[in-house]
């Protein structure tokens, strides 16, 4: 399918313009970089045959003699003021498009969506104007095709972590990382996205108004990170995405401050220094995670459901909730949560020393609750008895996380049972 090849990198910043030109097995900061060139495939639906490129960044202290190391990898979808080569270019600058810039542990991905004319990942919508209603709803666009064939090809042909496949993105690209990934939690594990340039392809990808009658279902969404300005009109359309991922008890963390269009950590972390307070690379696809929401320590989203601003300051949701790891059985799942303490961040942010709110358990492994089933809880001296709702989906309302660690339990006796197809016996789900 893909092939590698010679290709030149230009970036201009200002006057001045960065040449490179690296062979296909080059070197980048020190890593080990190929460039790829491709045809697509009918099976992704484009009109007529285009080629593509891709570049696969290898970590930096990658282990040629051990063949059972897998690495993360870190999916890369650049901005519409980029390309694919300017985007890799970045990295040579510190603070140039941060997210960028790839985990030197971590195997890297950089897509690309324009090379080709009408092939770009913003969806239906960018945050200020209708692109084409064709692109709306939950089908999928050729562009979104090609760039997942594009991460199962590099994820089947690198030593890769299958459960540890990230997608990040700035502006456009946040849209576009919004959209492609977070309907496919069964390749994604989180999704990081910096002033994301629109949520419409998001909401429409995941359905998030359940504007579709045919029983569409996503598997359980990556845990998403979202840091947007309030004064950045790209950042438009926020209180939809903070409204519907708590309506769908999907789990985010978002950030905000007076910011703009930036991409710059430094800058960025001036007005917010919470953005980066949470691990997303602590997230695996084959780890359970609880989904946090109507929480009393989140503040008041800085967009009102008409669009305009009606806050200046820097505020989060969920920003100070932390887990650790999951221990699951059959019938039971444990996990520890507290909360983020001062002593681990300096922050211009007070630390609260409590937070009550509603925990949703997702990407559930083993503990499969029967819809309808009675589940018994508890938490440090509370506990209780809740319902699954019909898709099997447990959650605890308003309990109370300390900074003091607690385990949550969850156990359920009368699991629903089903014939094992295999051996003609039932079995657990």
């Amino acid at each position: 399918m893909m092939q590698s090849s010679d290709t030149r990198i230009i970036h201009r910043r200002g006057s001045d313009e960065l040449k490179m030109a690296p062979q296909p097995d080059g070197v980048l900061m020190g890593r080990k970089i190929q460039w790829f060139h491709h045809k697509s495939l009918a099976a992704w639906g484009y009109k007529k045959t285009q080629t593509d490129t891709f570049a696969v960044l290898h970590p930096l202290d990658e282990e040629k003699d051990n063949s059972t190391k897998t690495y993360p990898l870190y999916v890369v979808f650049h901005s519409s003021g980029h390309d694919v080569f300017s985007a890799v270019a970045c990295i040579w600058q510190k603070g140039n498009h941060s997210i960028y810039h790839a985990p030197v542990g971590m195997y890297a991905l950089y897509l690309d969506c324009r090379q080709n004319e009408d092939d770009w990942w913003w969806g239906g919508n960018s945050a200020l104007e209708i692109l084409s209603e064709d692109r709306r709803g939950i089908k999928k666009q050729p562009v979104e095709m090609r760039c997942i064939a594009t991460v199962e090809w590099v994820a089947d042909h690198y030593p890769i972590d299958r459960n540890r496949i990230y997608a990040v993105g700035n502006s456009m690209g946040g849209s576009g990382a919004l959209g492609i990934a977070m309907c496919r939690g069964d390749l994604f594990a989180a999704v990081k996205v910096n002033v994301p340039a629109g949520v419409r392809h998001l909401v429409d990808r995941c359905d998030l108004e359940h504007t579709v009658l045919n029983g569409f279902s996503i598997p359980d969404p990556p845990v998403l990170v979202d840091y947007s300005a309030q004064n950045d009109p790209w950042s438009a359309g926020h209180q939809h995405l903070y409204r519907l991922m708590s309506e769908n008890r999907y789990a985010m963390l978002g950030y905000w401050g007076n910011f703009g269009h930036a991409n710059d950590d430094e800058v960025i972390e001036k007005e917010n220094d919470l953005v980066h307070s949470f691990d997303l690379f602590q997230v695996a696809l084959n780890q359970p995670y609880p989904a946090f929401t109507n929480a009393d320590t989140d503040d008041t989203v800085p967009w009102a459901d008409d669009g305009s601003i009606i806050s200046d300051a820097a505020g989060q949701v969920n920003a100070y909730f932390r887990w650790g790891k999951v221990e699951e059985g059959e019938k039971h799942i444990e996990i520890p949560l507290r909360l983020l303490s001062p002593d681990e961040r300096m922050s211009k942010f007070v630390f609260p020393q409590t937070a009550k709110t509603d925990i949703t358990l997702r990407r559930l492994q083993k503990c499969h609750f029967p819809p309808g089933g009675q589940v018994t809880w508890k938490f440090g001296s509370c506990g209780g008895s809740v319902t699954a709702d019909e898709r099997g989906l447990v959650t605890i309302p308003q309990i109370t996380v300390e900074r003091q660690e607690k385990r949550l339990i969850l156990h359920c006796e009368n699991m629903a049972k089903q014939p094992d197809k295999k051996e003609g016996k039932t079995k657990n789900v």
